[in-house]
């Protein structure tokens, strides 16, 4: 299997901080890998590191020759104000409008290309961000926080999209989360951190590792069974190639009663993203 990006005895400080030290990890083509760790374990800090936005205080970061990374970040400010459609941002990444408008429909939003950025919910602004990501015909697929704002129903909904478009693109996914909800359940394989990598491997073997509950509990299981429950029995194949309407609606609906009270926690709990990392 493809090796995209690796890190080799990787760590990093920042104002005399130690935010991560010893991290060995191997990221491959094909397979969905989720970082998780609480808020300052050095989650959104490693994930700069192997995209290339930050560079190793010690150790090596290597990446395949000619790797196209697509970003989907945990969150983008625009301005209000700002004249800018969905269609124009999209642009940013692809000339042809019928590319652009395709990647709007593979990710759930068909026909949005002339909204305002601004003005799209929490679950589309989302999509909007992945679409762009993958008009730069990513092998490696990298999300932070990405489904933020989103109730469980519609995280599970975005992280199925997510393994839709890994078996299509035969991509890697790298997911950085701190929401163990169904994000677990989505991987193949999960690395736990807190400045350095505690446990790592399936979700059920990670979940059960005494690393992993030590930091987080034993509280993720009704979640996982939701996730599972709702992929097994939500779906036919019909649905393959883009997210329902009827699944953007309902996204939709919980995305307006939810963004504001979970923004305000994210402002609290990432406010200091640059300094030790998320």
């Amino acid at each position: 299997m493809t090796v995209l990006v690796e890190a080799r005895q990787v760590g990093i400080s920042f104002g005399g901080q130690r935010v991560l030290e010893g991290v060995d990890l191997a990221l491959h083509a094909g397979e969905i890998v989720t970082v998780v760790g609480p808020n300052g374990s050095g989650k959104s800090t490693l994930l700069r590191l192997l995209i290339g936005a930050e560079r190793p205080g010690e150790g090596r970061i290597v990446r395949a020759p000619g790797l196209r990374i697509g970003y989907v970040p945990q969150r983008l400010a625009v301005d209000a104000t700002l004249p800018l459609t969905v269609d124009r941002f999209l642009g940013l990444a692809e000339r042809d409008a019928g590319l652009r408008a395709a990647a709007l429909e593979r990710v759930g939003i068909p026909g949005l290309g002339g909204r305002q950025l601004a003005a799209l919910s929490g679950g589309q602004f989302q999509r909007a961000l992945l679409a762009q990501a993958l008009l730069r015909r990513p092998g490696l697929l990298v999300l932070d926080e990405a489904a933020q704002g989103l109730d469980q129903p519609g995280e599970a909904r975005f992280y199925r999209l997510i393994e839709q478009i890994r078996g299509e693109l035969g991509c890697g996914v790298l997911m950085v989360s701190h929401d163990l909800h169904v994000v677990m359940a989505a991987s193949d394989r999960v690395i736990c951190l807190n400045g350095h990598v505690c446990c790592e491997g399936t979700p059920t073997v990670v979940s059960a590792a005494p690393e992993y509950r030590a930091l987080f509990g034993f509280g993720t299981q009704g979640a996982l069974a939701l996730y599972r429950h709702d992929h097994d029995h939500g779906h036919s194949h019909d649905h393959v190639h883009g997210a329902s309407d009827h699944d953007e609606a309902r996204d939709d609906a919980h995305d307006h009663a939810h963004d504001h009270a979970h923004d305000h926690a994210h402002d609290h709990a990432h406010g200091h993203v640059h300094g030790a990392g998320g």
